[in-house]
């Protein structure tokens, strides 16, 4: 049997500073849970692996692919390259509180610390507050002894720089830039395949039992990168009908594509597997004889197998998040 572009259960994750948008914008099931803080949309992530939902392949999941598939599901390269891993990991967040600030190590430290890659990131703003703010990176350049005062001090954020969002803007989160996510923020996550994550302050915030979450401020101090980020968000764009590139590093590649006639992509010389997050609207995914329709909040793989994709909005407009890796 031929691949098809495939659509996977979420995964939802309940978490302290979640809320109900994810739900309420996109449908996700809760699942029971009082709030979703994640929707895991495509993971080979540890012991959270996605399973398939459409389609004579549902019910299969990500690594039973991959064990049969292999190059024609990844890319051939790919899949040399990473084997029975998925490298990477798709993700809604919904923060209906301040997240932690954070830091994530690169993939020398993670894999020598925790058998694991980094973990490298960008973020794309569904919908914000209209005073949302986050944190990326440091407001000057400072140093592991200013840095390590302040946190000891309670003044921590008064280093880091804290930049307004609204919808449409992009963020990209290299492994050892301190960042949090602000209350008010949903955004669509890209991440290497990794839950690896340095916790260096939480607002002594306590959990439904009273305690305060593990911190890791010894592991987070030869991370994290002290230099400024004086232009955290993504300088970019929007051009109707036409790919415009987010993000490009040795992990992902990330573009936006907004349109309102058909579209066609031509994914041969790609040797790589195509993930579409659709952040507005809707849209038919057209391959061979297969037509998928995918909504605003779902996410789909398209296999390396399958080269020639036609979108068509069923919507007035529609918008995707186009992600594949390139050499």
């Amino acid at each position: 049997m031929n691949l098809y572009p495939l659509k996977f259960i979420p995964i939802v994750k309940d978490k302290i500073w979640g809320g109900h948008k994810l739900e309420q914008l996109f449908g996700k099931n809760p699942d029971g849970l009082p709030n979703i803080g994640e929707s895991w949309e495509l993971s080979g992530c540890g012991t959270d692996v996605s399973v398939v939902q459409n389609g004579y392949l549902a019910g299969n999941s990500l690594d039973e692919l991959l064990e049969v598939y292999m190059g024609d599901l990844v890319g051939d390269k790919i899949y040399e390259r990473f084997g029975q891993t998925f490298p990477l990991l798709f993700k809604l967040i919904d923060a209906n509180d301040d997240l932690s600030i954070q830091v994530h190590p690169n993939d020398e430290v993670a894999a020598k610390r925790h058998n694991s890659f980094g973990k490298t990131e960008m973020w794309y703003i569904l919908d914000a507050a209209v005073d949302a703010t986050l944190i990326a990176g440091f407001a000057k350049d400072s140093n592991a002894d200013e840095y390590a005062r302040k946190l000891a001090e309670g003044q921590l954020e008064t280093l880091l720089q804290k930049t307004p969002v609204a919808k449409g803007d992009a963020i990209f989160i290299h492994a050892g830039l301190v960042h949090a996510i602000g209350k008010g923020i949903v955004l669509a996550e890209i991440q290497q395949t990794s839950d690896i994550t340095y916790r260096i302050y939480d607002y002594n915030r306590k959990d439904a039992s009273g305690n305060t979450r593990q911190l890791h401020t010894a592991e987070a101090l030869d991370v994290i990168d002290y230099s400024a980020n004086r232009k955290p968000k993504i300088a970019y764009s929007q051009n109707l009908n036409h790919v415009v590139n987010l993000a490009k590093c040795q992990y992902f590649t990330t573009n936006v594509l907004e349109f309102d006639r058909i579209i066609e992509r031509d994914y041969a010389p790609l040797d790589s597997f195509v993930v579409y997050m659709c952040v507005d609207g809707g849209v038919t995914v057209e391959t061979n004889d297969d037509k998928i329709k995918v909504a605003v909040g779902e996410t789909v793989l398209i296999p390396a197998i399958l080269n020639d994709v036609r979108l068509v909005p069923t919507t007035g407009k529609a918008k995707l998040l186009e992600v594949y890796i390139e050499d």
